[in-house]
């Protein structure tokens, strides 16, 4: 396993984590595989394994917690987020302080844990001031409930830089992480957000490396949906399932193809290229697929191919010349 620093912090995560978002908990044996991987990922020398408040309506974090508490805690990078409604009322959503010193309690609760390595800003919250949010974080880091903090979509490289202002200005810890969405479909981080990370010194944990599943090579032109795919229930990958993404899908299915490869190996270890990404968190309903994630690590990628997936999507960083 590949271990990289989570920005300039010394905590060194996984390049690859495992994530909770699609654990599906219906059903004894659904259980039985989803811990399968947690136990495999950790075997494999994953450490870093992400979670949220609001994912299953808290099962995920209590199945995590479970399947965990048989490893040493010292091995371990857990993380969870905070932001999406946990109950009916009006405090139980978004970044007040209240809201974020009750959910992480719960969180804690639900884990069996007596810290958090990380606690994610889920989304951003327009409603709250940001200096609130950034005192309660920072707290919960004096407190010891978490080590490290950092927030996830919807925080754009202005709100960082006024956040990482503040916390300057307030003699706050720090903020050390982002976690943006990003693959080869989706790449908008590379036109200011991973700059931005770069000079604050923050890590990058992106989720969706594969783009939803679009990036597996389960789903091609003109053949039918796989029985049982995300894609027969989910919206987002159904809406991601055009002529023109499933045209690039099979041209990136041939440069998988000529390094004797699969789509999803070639996916993850073409987002590992750069060493600002700290760690790619996946997803794996089963054993199967994790061990098909692992063997990016190995994947070494000609450079010529980078030039050629940014021709496919007519990709160039975006530069405004005046003058």
């Amino acid at each position: 396993m590949e271990y990289r620093h989570l920005g300039k912090a010394g905590l060194r995560v996984s390049a690859l984590a495992l994530g909770s978002w699609m654990t599906n908990l219906h059903g004894q044996e659904k259980q039985d595989l989803a811990a399968q991987s947690i136990k495999l990922a950790y075997e494999h020398g994953i450490n870093f394994f992400d979670c949220a408040d609001a994912y299953s309506g808290g099962e995920a974090e209590k199945f995590l917690g479970t399947v965990l508490k048989q490893f040493p805690r010292k091995e371990l990078v857990v993380s969870s987020k905070v932001y999406f409604p946990t109950g009916e009322g009006p405090n139980d959503r978004g970044l007040s302080r209240k809201h974020i010193m009750e959910s992480i309690d719960q969180s804690l609760e639900n884990m069996q844990l007596d810290y958090l390595d990380l606690y994610f800003c889920h989304r951003f919250d327009k409603e709250t001031p940001m200096e609130e949010t950034l005192r309660a974080l920072s707290d919960l880091v004096d407190q010891g409930k978490i080590l490290y903090y950092g927030v996830s979509e919807g925080w754009t490289p202005v709100r960082l830089e006024k956040a990482n202002t503040i916390i300057k200005e307030e003699h706050l810890h720090p903020m050390s992480v982002v976690q943006p969405q990003y693959n080869i479909f989706d790449r908008y981080i590379e036109n200011e957000l991973m700059d931005v990370c770069g000079e604050l010194g923050m890590g990058i944990v992106p989720f969706s490396p594969l783009s939803q599943g679009l990036l597996t090579g389960k789903y091609r032109l003109g053949k039918p949906i796989p029985a049982g795919s995300r894609a027969t229930y989910q919206d987002q990958i159904q809406a991601m399932l055009t002529e023109d993404n499933l045209k690039k899908v099979d041209a990136l299915v041939a440069m998988a193809d000529e390094l004797n490869t699969d789509l999803a190996t070639f996916s993850l270890a073409w987002a590992l290229r750069d060493p600002r990404i700290s760690s790619l968190i996946t997803g794996a309903s089963k054993p199967a697929q994790l061990e098909s994630n692992l063997k990016a690590l190995d994947l070494k990628i000609p450079d010529e191919y980078y030039a050629r997936v940014d021709k496919l999507f007519h990709f160039e960083k975006f530069h405004r010349q005046i003058g």
